[in-house]
């Protein structure tokens, strides 16, 4: 049986009732006997455990890969050193080709 959280609007009073999924709603206020008794929107408490769930059987950890001959991250390896060329800049090889159509006056 899931437990619902309740608020009320007069008192503000917050109280949490254990309920059947068929029960109705509360509508009177333990607290003060009003009629502004609201059921509260809460998040589920459950947890999937066991074999045959997305989080235990599919899900991959991430980890990063050793080298076995220095034991350091194979991924500090391949980083991209300084010495590296950057890529040639696209948008000033546009602006030189429309140039020369301006300077034929």
């Amino acid at each position: 049986m899931p437990i619902y959280e309740y608020r009320c609007s007069s008192c503000g009073s917050e109280n949490e009732h254990l309920q059947k999924l068929s029960d109705a709603p509360i509508a009177v206020c333990p607290a003060c006997g009003s009629d502004s008794y609201i059921k509260l929107i809460s998040a589920a408490g459950f947890q999937l455990k066991g074999s045959g769930w997305y989080a235990t059987d599919f899900k991959s950890p991430v980890k990063p890969k050793l080298d076995k001959a220095t034991g350091a991250n194979s991924e500090a390896v391949s980083a991209p050193t300084a010495t590296s060329t950057p890529a040639p800049d696209t948008a000033t090889a546009v602006t030189k080709e429309a140039s020369p159509a301006s300077t034929n006056q």
